[in-house]
């Protein structure tokens, strides 16, 4: 077995590495694409390797320097994490070998594929990181990379959609580092576990700091997350880039700050947390009718998913505000079925774009009599967003709708179920009108797509979708896994003593 310092540390030592050997090849451009599959390749590994340890031998711990909690820095890899760190791996590959169709040489001489591997070394560290101010770290990181992917290539659309994205997401780190400082203040350490401990044990909680703390948190993620009112960042800035970073984007880069969320309202805030439970249900519902309303606007097709993008995320929060057994299981269910079905759904809208030139709508028609493998690829994982059954989608929103029905939410029920009838109808809409209905006018003929091109395109969108029949066909084993990552969540007891049972 290999030893549990190097294990969980080496999903992101791996991206680093191949990040660090593709830009020093930067004059070498043609190098950059085998290295950074195989870099892919590594890292999907060795996320395997670590969820299957995790589900064999529980909680894995590395000590960074043998500086034990709370002194140093701690990477925790509990069933979350892995679960987590596992989609990344999936979708980090998915998505390197679609750029090897999808990304000019200019953007690649720019350093394309180093700055997605810091992306991708980015998001593994946020969810691997048992430290506070490191998840602040790893969450800087992110941006800083993302901000330079989305702006790559200097459109005037990327520009103005990259101002946005950076602003706010400069300012969620801000309230995110204000947050930290105040929490240290009051317990006088940054690691979660013993962070969680201290709070547990405090006889006398000053509750008004406490409480402003957490909505500080609350706040930040929020932002991270695309939660309403906080989400206007989004859909200005996921349909102007490549759809390779589009995808790679909708698919993984929300989905940390719900990860986030779970995280620091599950282990830390988890024994006073009535208020911020009943904001988060106010909010769920909100972000998943106010801008599932916004696609009916819509004629761009990737700005029709960024809406949808916006209001599932309204699921996986509901689940949290719910926050029983089931609903939290339904959140990471969902979670993982959005990831993949997303990320998805903006590789299929890159592939119409390659074909037809445009990602207008009413530009465009006659796919399906042309195109039927590329009309099918966005069938399946547009039912499945629907809820669709047997698909991956239907599953879990069960689940989420079933413990809101415990709970006697109805409103909430009322509001999912009326965002699940207008995703289908928008799913719908992109199929009617790019995929069904006849051209409006003939568009200016784009250049033919060689058959290395066509499997780039292909063979991780069709890799997916697979995922996607086999979730929904086998959905009992993940929603076991999704009960058992819940039980976890709601019992953090078992996470304080595997990180602290060396701390003196």
């Amino acid at each position: 077995m290999i030893s549990e310092d190097i294990l969980l540390v080496l999903p992101i030592i791996i991206h680093l590495t191949t990040a660090i050997i593709t830009l020093f090849l930067r004059r070498h451009p043609r190098w950059h694409r085998p290295i950074s599959v195989f870099g892919g390749v590594a890292v999907l590994a060795s996320a395997l390797l670590l969820f299957t340890q995790i589900q064999q031998y529980g909680i894995r711990v590395s000590y960074i320097g043998e500086w034990v909690a709370p002194y140093g820095i701690t990477l925790v890899a509990d069933r979350l994490s892995g679960i987590m760190v596992l989609l990344t791996s999936i979708i980090g590959l998915a998505t390197i070998i679609y750029s090897l169709a999808d990304i000019d040489s200019a953007r690649e001489q720019y350093g394309y594929h180093p700055l997605l591997h810091i992306l991708l070394m980015g998001i593994c560290g946020a969810f691997l990181t048992g430290d506070i101010f490191n998840l602040y770290v790893w969450f800087e990181v992110l941006l800083i990379s993302s901000f330079v992917l989305l702006t790559l290539g200097a459109s005037q659309a990327q520009l103005l959609g990259g101002i946005k994205y950076v602003t706010l997401n400069l300012l969620s780190s801000a309230l995110f580092l204000a947050a930290a400082s105040m929490l240290y203040s009051v317990v006088g350490t940054l690691n979660m576990a013993h962070i969680s401990q201290r709070l547990t044990d405090l006889t006398i909680e000053p509750q008004a700091i406490i409480t402003i703390i957490s909505f500080l948190f609350l706040v930040a993620f929020g932002l991270k997350s695309a939660l309403f009112p906080l989400y206007a960042w989004l859909p200005a800035s996921y349909h102007t880039p490549p759809a390779a970073i589009s995808a790679v984007f909708a698919g993984l880069l929300t989905k940390v700050g719900v990860y986030a969320l779970l995280r620091v309202f599950t282990l830390i805030f988890n024994h006073n947390n009535d208020l911020i439970l009943n904001v988060l249900l106010i909010m769920s519902a909100l972000t998943m009718v106010i801008a599932i309303l916004g696609t009916f606007i819509q004629t761009d097709f990737r700005r029709t998913l960024s809406f949808n993008l916006i209001s599932h995320i309204g699921y996986m929060v509901m689940g949290l505000a719910l926050f029983t057994p089931l609903s939290i299981a339904g959140t990471i269910f969902y979670t993982i079925h959005h990831i993949i079905v997303k990320t998805t759904l903006f590789l299929v809208s890159g592939i119409v774009d390659r074909w037809r030139g445009t990602y207008d709508l009413t530009l465009l028609g006659d796919i399906y009599r042309h195109a039927p493998a590329i009309s099918i690829m966005f069938l399946i994982p547009a039912l499945s967003l629907s809820g669709i059954p047997p698909l991956s989608g239907f599953w879990p929103k069960v689940a989420l709708l079933q413990a809101a029905l415990a709970a006697e939410q109805y409103l909430l029920v009322l509001a999912a179920l009326f965002t699940s009838l207008i995703t289908l109808y928008s799913m719908t809409h992109i199929w009617s009108e790019a995929f069904w209905k006849d051209r409006p006018r003939a568009l200016p003929p784009v250049e033919p797509v060689s058959s290395q091109d066509k499997f780039f395109f292909f063979f991780p969108v069709i890799t997916l979708i697979t995922l996607i029949i086999l979730i929904g066909l086998f959905a009992n084993p993940i929603m076991l896994l999704a009960q058992n990552t819940a039980h976890d969540l709601l019992n953090p007891e078992q996470y304080r003593q595997a990180v602290l049972s060396l701390t003196p």
